[in-house]
């Protein structure tokens, strides 16, 4: 089981990025820590952090049921999208590791799903 990120453009031909549930998790608890926090320590990922207390312009990312929920609206993804490239590329200076090399790859497949959402004018879906 795993879930899929795909732009809302009705077209089964439009790029999309999918994760295993596990995967996800991992990739989003790499992503907070390099915005400065735990992924741990928040409200709904089994700490007591309000989100209210973190800035991060990935929030609406990090902060989203694993499937369902609120779709991401093409402005949500006009603001992570430059965010998300830089860490992409902050992460490919770090070093060689495959792990980081899987989430790299997974962040830069992302930011085309967002710039399509962007580009499109159409939300974010995840499922």
């Amino acid at each position: 089981m795993g879930l899929v990120l795909f732009p809302g453009d009705g077209d089964n031909n439009s790029p999309d990025v999918s994760w295993s549930y596990r995967c996800f998790a991992t990739f989003r608890r790499r992503l907070a820590r390099a915005e400065g926090f735990t992924l741990s320590e928040m409200s709904g990922f089994g700490g007591d952090r309000p989100w209210s207390e973190v800035s991060t312009v990935l929030k609406p990312l990090l902060d989203h049921p694993d499937d369902g929920g609120d779709d991401l609206t093409p402005a949500d993804c006009a603001v992570i999208l430059p965010r998300l490239e830089a860490i992409a590329d902050e992460w490919a200076q770090e070093s060689n590791d495959p792990l980081l090399q899987q989430d790299i790859d997974d962040a830069r497949q992302l930011a085309g799903v967002l710039w399509l959402c962007v580009e499109k004018r159409v939300p974010l879906l995840f499922l």
